[in-house]
């Protein structure tokens, strides 16, 4: 499709369409000419125990890359502000709308489903905030959890905002050793989990995993961890072994807590949530953000972009583990009044047409999920759509990869009738919100464009050299100045924040996606510049997938690519070189290959696990011993004959062997 193919919205979509667009006209304006008056002005949307007179002291280091070093990149916004963020997304609302709906539970059974008043919920929230204090839990303190998609995830976040502990959410498909790594790495020194989790049909053995984290997490190899206690959510009946002095009841403690809590005071630029995100190199890293820019951004751009209005229900499909949960389901829709529903199931299960159904049932405003999602579901047969009217939608959105033209096209018209606008949006887990975003009735969209930078967002594209593209271009994505929601550093580790996001393109903060900018100034996102891939709107390192395969005996070494999927958008395919066999026969490639694949499901999530698996007898190397994951993308894909000039690797001949390998076992990417 096009660049010049152009949608605007239907009249009748917002009487007011003219006057957004004249709205975000005059907000960008002033966001470049007098940044510090225009961000002052919007924390006036949240409630503050003491309103900032200061806005930003941020830098991004030298331009020049001269003396630069990890404590030079400094991150600051409305540092003399006190506020609590438990606050702004109950308290506040508790005089005008406390019998108002802050929470929609729809279980994964159909008649499981839970009304939660703002009233309710900070009743339930405080008494979880007193039982963490009850258990010497104060601010600062880091408290992990590991759960499903239950009311008490939310209360959990909020428990921990409101005392002033540092949350650090994980998802629950994380394995074991995915949770022992991030509970070490946090310190943290509670941990919430829950006997089981359902999805898909299936039970989740989410204690039984918990407890194999903490015995990994505080063996002697892994120099132990802080947790002390374990509260335990009976999601399901299932009985499960409580270890006595560290393993509480969840119910219990709660039933006997208070409904009153005070909240602690909070500097705007105290810690309000840890979040892991993979890296190209190395462990995940724990993305800081603080309370108030973090609060700000995500309330401010929920409104915006999703034309967030009183009485509206908000979907956003995102597990909680994730950024988009944290800004999405929770902050940004509490923290303006709004209704947010929040799901346990999966999208096709026990049938394809149970999203369509739920937006009726529970007659959703907006509505915001992933490419794959809407990819799956468009392959699904008609007769599921046709079912349901989803008359109450007025906005669909978009969210964790760039959607393809087809996809946007069966979205928009299928689903949304061609009456909702699609608002496709770029971010990331260090953005904290959306950055790049259309406005509904604002902005005209051109399917598969993110469109225009939000108010105060200054992308700009850079070379290879980090020479600025002006005008229609493509290039490195960057971003020339700070804004609120932006991540503050890695936790514990500053000097790798330093050198993720500001060492390749001194001055700017580097986003490792490539984009493309067209005549009009609209953004289009082309993907991950870096070894970083994105699997299902999961961003999923090479390395730790590399580092996951390194653990299992038969390996000796291996590299790992995104590949195109029509359904998920990258897959991973892994290349893998065997140790020698040591007697008796080799196995046979496609079980080993399978049991591969197995393996770092185990060790990282199954969402993790690669597609493709495929044994090799060498992989492609320069000289200095690199691997040329380029050239194994090319045979991944069947584009043989453009691998360029490979004379110049240690051994040319690798190429012919690997060619034949995937010539025998092609790597296709399917749907389904």
């Amino acid at each position: 499709m096009s660049d010049d193919a152009v949608f605007h919205v239907k009249p009748g979509f917002a009487a007011d369409a003219r006057v957004n667009a004249q709205r975000f006209g005059v907000m960008t304006n002033h966001a470049l000419t007098n940044p510090d008056a225009y961000w002052l002005e919007q924390a006036r949307r949240l409630d503050w125990e003491r309103f900032p007179e200061l806005a930003s002291n941020s830098s991004f280091g030298d331009p020049d890359g001269r003396d630069m070093d990890g404590e030079e990149v400094r991150i600051s916004w409305f540092s003399d502000g006190v506020l609590n963020a438990s606050v702004n997304c109950l308290d506040r609302h508790l005089t005008e709308a406390g019998d108002r709906t802050a929470l929609i539970w729809q279980g994964e059974a159909e008649d499981e489903v839970r009304h939660v008043s703002f009233r309710d919920l900070h009743a339930e929230v405080c008494r979880l905030a007193n039982v963490l204090r009850s258990l010497g839990v104060k601010k600062g303190d880091r408290v992990a959890t590991y759960l499903p998609m239950v009311v008490e995830s939310v209360v959990a976040m909020l428990a921990c905002a409101r005392i002033g502990a540092v949350h650090v959410v994980m998802f629950a498909g994380f394995s074991a050793s995915g949770v022992a790594g991030r509970l070490r790495d946090s310190g943290a020194i509670l941990l919430i989990t829950a006997n089981e989790g359902l999805r898909g049909g299936k039970r989740l053995a989410l204690k039984a995993l918990a407890d194999a984290a903490l015995a990994d997490a505080t063996s002697a190899e892994a120099g132990g961890t802080a947790v002390r206690h374990v509260l335990v959510l009976r999601r399901t009946d299932a009985d499960v072994p409580m270890q006595p002095g560290r393993d509480l009841d969840y119910a219990s403690l709660v039933a006997d807590a208070s409904p009153v809590c005070a909240p602690e005071p909070m500097g705007a630029e105290d810690p309000l949530l840890i979040l892991y995100t993979s890296g190209s190199t190395g462990a995940p890293k724990g993305v800081l953000h603080t309370t108030g820019g973090y609060l700000l951004w995500a309330s401010l751009t929920h409104e915006m972009v999703f034309d967030h209005r009183p009485g509206d229900v908000f979907w956003c499909t995102a597990d909680l583990g994730w950024v988009t949960g944290h800004s999405y389901v929770v902050y940004g829709p509490l923290a303006n009044g709004g209704t947010t529903l929040l799901f346990e199931g999966t999208p096709s299960w026990p049938e394809p047409g149970r999203w369509w159904r739920l937006i009726d049932k529970h007659k959703v405003s907006a509505f915001y999920t992933a490419p794959t999602a809407i990819r799956a579901l468009m392959r699904e047969d008609p007769k599921w759509l046709a079912a349901t009217t989803r008359d109450s939608l007025r906005v669909l959105g978009s969210v964790g990869e760039p959607i393809n033209p087809e996809a946007w096209l069966w979205y928009y018209q299928a689903v949304g009738g061609e009456r909702c606008p699609v608002v496709d949006t770029w971010w990331q887990t260090e953005t904290g919100g959306l950055m790049i975003a259309p406005l509904p009735g604002a902005t005209a969209q051109k399917p598969g464009s993110a469109t225009l930078p939000l108010p105060g967002i200054c992308p700009v594209l850079v070379d290879n050299e980090g020479r600025t593209l002006d005008g229609p271009a493509e290039g490195n994505l960057c971003i020339d100045r700070s804004w609120p929601g932006q991540a503050r550093t890695i936790w514990g580790d500053h000097q790798r924040f330093h050198q993720t996001y500001f060492s390749t393109y001194p001055g700017r903060y580097f986003s490792g996606d490539g984009a493309r900018r067209d005549a009009d100034g609209y953004y289009w996102i082309t993907g991950r510049v870096d070894d970083v891939i994105n699997v299902s709107g999961h961003r999923i390192g090479s390395a730790e997938v590399e580092a996951a395969l390194g653990t299992h005996r038969a390996v000796a070494e291996s590299a790992v690519i995104g590949v195109p999927h029509a359904v998920k958008g990258q897959a991973l395919a892994a290349f893998v070189i065997l140790k020698p066999q040591r007697g008796g026969d080799p196995a046979p490639v496609s079980p080993l290959a399978a049991e591969l694949a197995r393996h770092v499901g185990q060790e990282l999530g199954r969402f993790a696990a690669p597609d493709h698996v495929v044994i090799a007898t060498d992989l492609p190397k320069t000289r200095s011993g690199k691997i040329m994951r380029r050239i194994l993308r090319k045979i991944a894909t069947g584009e043989h004959d453009q691998l360029g000039d490979v004379s110049t690797l240690a051994d040319p001949s690798v190429v012919a062997d690997l060619v034949e390998i995937v010539g025998r076992a092609p790597i296709v990417t399917q749907a389904g």
